[in-house]
């Protein structure tokens, strides 16, 4: 069953991201399969959040050391990333969200997507075990806070149980 959500034209991004993540738990209460899951949690990022031009998922294949491409919302993206290189990369080294105002200004950008300007990137990691990343892209610079820092990382902590086996 389909679920869509209207966010009404004044709300705030607080409001915004309440309404994100309750329209995911209603997306998530009745599936398991992560590919399912994940690509819907994508659209919903992509086609809710302000400013956003590309959201996905990158998994982390650790028999080659690097993410490779999930499900997501946008224009075509890089395939591959190796571990510790570009924001995802790093993010997933670091094991912290990076938040980027202008990826212009960030050492070792990917340029997967020209049109992108600021980023921020999430890692998915349990146990200490790295699993991927959820990265969102923005046409305009400075577009991502701690606001978007701390809803996403909620997000990624209630769906890490997707996760739990990936990469068997």
């Amino acid at each position: 069953m389909a679920h869509t959500i209207e966010i009404p034209e004044a709300a705030s991004k607080t409001d915004i991201y309440d309404l994100v993540l309750k329209q995911i738990d209603f997306l998530l209460q009745d599936e398991d399969n992560i590919i399912a899951n994940i690509a819907n949690i994508s659209s919903v990022l992509k086609h809710s959040l302000q400013n956003v031009i590309w959201a996905g998922f990158y998994f982390f294949e650790p028999d080659k050391n690097e993410l490779v491409l999930g499900p997501f919302q946008g224009n075509v993206a890089c395939t591959r990333i190796k571990y510790g290189q570009g924001v995802c990369g790093k993010a997933l080294e670091r094991k912290e969200t990076i938040v980027v105002e202008d990826v212009e200004k960030f050492p070792g950008h990917i340029y997967c997507d020209s049109s992108s300007r600021s980023e921020i990137v999430v890692p998915i990691i349990i146990n200490d075990i790295p699993k991927g990343v959820l990265d969102l892209d923005s046409g305009l610079i400075g577009n991502f806070d701690d606001s978007d820092k701390m809803y996403l990382e909620k997000l990624v902590k209630k769906i890490e149980h997707l996760f739990d086996n990936y990469p068997k």
